[in-house]
């Protein structure tokens, strides 16, 4: 084991960190761009034959980043789009960064280091970097932005550069170490261990900008909000934030150990897909799976949704459209089953709702989210850990669509359990209560 890590595992203090040299390679969870054209004609697209692990090369650090030695990470669904070359290979994402600059030119590489969520210590700053030092706990936000673009600094969501880390960027979480800019850092939540913080920042702060923050839908006090796929990383953020704020939350999930899941997360209805006759990926006839919807609904709280969480896309989106009340809002982040969505237009503008386009999180919207993961008023939603040497595994799960939750990676951690720094704020939040998922008896 080289000095770095030696250090980190045995808990040196940041003097000794920083004192020490970064490694030249690390270990890494990767795809590699000669394996593009692996899954051509194939109908199982498994993510397990292209995520590799081994051993990556040290890059050199730009003066705004910081390098963290990773102690856990998490699967989110961008890291199985990278694993199948889908959409678009992401090692395009890679090429056109590379334009920009020598910094960005490092991101061009035959291997692309995956992973948008992570937490860990930092270990190295650049020499622009103020606010952060060695020896810090931290955990990564996704949100990748540009600091000298204007638009950066009213929203850095809406800046024309603003990036996934680990993603649309190299050097990401599933690692031992993990390269990010200072301007993505969040101190980490004291009485989570690694893997419980590490797969809160991309889902929960996502979440939290569609549901809470004023670019989103803003929910309130007794809005009714449904949430599709109510215990997938998304899901099980929005609850809480609904049934925090005061309203409703209504849960769609597909099966019973999912429904349970969701009633334990706080949703005051729980619908099973099948129930409305969404049983895959394609879509429903809209108007009858809608008019089946809004009755179960209308039964269990007296009136039709107020808004509509949304991220499932093609197969659900229609009927998300229909659905929603009049004058209420559709809040959409993504489409797992599909980018291209069909719905009745007569059924939005006729009845005067809203489509919300939401995308990841700005900086003081992160804050904000892990404030109150912090406070212990948002659970974790992680249900399970692979090791990092099983991240094919892990990312299979969530491929299949067999999880419940976030799947947590254990990088550096050699076991779960680690990193809580304020038990006494564990107790008093209560050891089944941080993790929910996780204790399902």
């Amino acid at each position: 084991m080289e000095a770095m890590t030696e250090a980190v595992l045995a808990g040196a203090a940041g003097e000794e960190l920083a004192a020490l040299p970064l490694p030249a390679h690390y270990t890494a969870a990767h795809v590699r761009a000669d394996d593009i054209g692996l899954f051509e004609g194939v109908a199982d697209k498994d993510v397990r034959k292209s995520l590799r692990v081994g051993e990556v090369p040290m890059p050199e650090i730009a003066p705004d980043e910081v390098v963290v030695a990773v102690m856990a990470s998490g699967i989110n669904y961008n890291t199985v789009w990278s694993a199948i070359f889908e959409p678009v290979p992401t090692f395009a994402f890679l090429r056109h960064y590379a334009r920009q600059d020598p910094w960005s030119a490092r991101h061009d590489l035959p291997h692309h280091v995956l992973g948008s969520d992570a937490a860990g210590i930092v270990v190295r700053t650049g020499s622009g970097v103020r606010r952060w030092h060695p020896g810090d706990h931290v955990v990564v936000a996704t949100a990748y932005v540009d600091a000298e673009e204007p638009a950066t600094h009213g929203d850095g969501m809406l800046g024309s550069d603003q990036r996934a880390w680990g993603f649309e960027t190299n050097f990401g979480g599933l690692a031992h170490y993990a390269v990010a800019r200072a301007s993505q850092l969040l101190p980490k939540a004291p009485h989570l261990t690694w893997e419980e913080a590490a797969v809160n920042p991309l889902c929960a702060a996502t979440a939290y900008r569609m549901l809470v923050g004023d670019r989103g839908a803003r929910i309130k006090q007794g809005d009714v909000v449904l949430i599709w796929g109510a215990t997938g990383g998304l899901g099980v953020y929005a609850a809480q934030f609904v049934r925090n704020g005061g309203g409703i939350p209504v849960g769609v999930v597909s099966g019973p150990r999912k429904a349970e899941a969701a009633r334990r997360l706080g949703c005051e209805v729980v619908i099973d897909r099948q129930e409305i006759g969404l049983g895959g990926d394609t879509p429903a006839e809209v108007v009858e799976a809608g008019k089946r919807l809004g009755r179960i609904i209308r039964s269990q709280v007296g009136e039709d949704p107020h808004v509509v969480f949304e991220h499932v896309g093609r197969a659900t989106f229609g009927v998300s459209v229909f659905v929603v009340r009049r004058g209420g809002t559709v809040v959409t982040c993504g489409s797992s089953t599909g980018y291209r969505h069909e719905f009745d237009n007569r059924y939005l503008w006729m009845r005067l709702k809203r489509i919300i386009g939401s995308h990841g999180a700005n900086l003081q919207e992160q804050w904000e989210t892990n404030r109150l993961i912090g406070l212990g008023a948002i659970r974790t939603a992680l249900s399970v850990t692979y090791p990092l040497a099983e991240v094919g595994e892990a990312a299979r799960l969530v491929q299949a669509n067999r999880h419940i939750g976030k799947v947590g990676v254990l990088c550096l951690a050699d076991r779960p359990g680690l990193g809580v720094t304020d038990p006494a704020l564990r107790e008093r939040v209560g050891e089944r209560e941080i993790a929910p998922l996780m204790h399902r008896d």
